[in-house]
C-alpha cells in the first residue's frame, strides 16, 4: 500500500493539489563504511524515537496528517496495529486543528478505507475486543477509490469528511 500512496502523492505533487510526504524514520547511525565518499555505507544503526505517523503535508491550506495500515485479516483489524505513540500524535494534530486520519487496507476484501483518527481512537478505548470487526470500517470509514491516477484517491474522501464545501 505504501507504494500505492506515495504514487499517489506524486500525482496530486505534480497536479498542484497537495504536498503530501512520506516521513522518515529516525534512525540514529552508528557505523559507516566509507570506502569512498560517494560510497559511504550505513552499516550499523538503530531506531532512535518511534516515528509518529507515516504521511503529513499540506492540502487546500489544511495540515493532514495519517497512519496507513494494512491487513489480511478478513474479519478485523488488530488493535495491536496501531500504538500508543500514533494515537497520542494524532490526537495532538486534532487539537491544534489539523486533519487526522487512518488509512486502511483489507488486503482480503481488496478494499482501502479511510477512517477519522478521533473517531477510531475513541472505538479502539472503548472497544474490549483485541480488535475492531470490518464491519466498523464499512459503517463508519469512506470507503477509497482506487485506480490509476491517483492510485488511491484519498484527498476525495479528505473533501467529503472534513471539506465539505471548500
Amino acid at each position: 500500500m505504501e507504494e500505492d500512496l506515495n504514487a499517489s502523492n506524486l500525482y496530486y505533487k505534480e497536479k498542484h493539489l497537495a504536498l503530501i510526504y512520506k516521513k522518515p524514520t529516525p534512525i540514529q547511525v552508528v557505523k559507516v563504511d566509507y570506502p569512498l565518499r560517494a560510497r559511504a555505507r550505513i552499516t550499523e544503526a538503530y531506531y532512535r524515537t518511534p516515528s509518529t505517523t507515516d504521511y503529513n503535508g499540506l492540502y487546500k491550506g489544511h495540515y493532514i496528517d495519517f497512519e496507513a495500515k494494512q491487513t489480511q485479516n478478513r474479519t478485523s483489524l488488530p488493535k495491536s496495529m496501531i500504538q500508543d505513540h500514533q494515537i497520542s500524535h494524532l490526537k495532538m494534530v486534532n487539537e491544534q486543528g489539523g486533519i487526522g486520519f487512518f488509512i486502511i487496507r483489507f488486503t482480503s476484501h481488496k478494499k482501502t478505507y479511510l477512517a477519522d483518527a478521533m473517531e477510531l481512537i475513541r472505538e479502539i478505548k472503548h472497544s474490549t475486543s483485541h480488535s475492531i470487526p470490518y464491519a466498523w470500517f464499512e459503517q463508519n470509514a469512506l470507503l477509497l477509490q482506487e485506480g490509476i491516477y491517483p492510485r488511491i484517491n484519498y484527498l476525495k474522501a479528505v473533501d467529503q469528511r472534513y471539506l465539505k464545501g471548500e
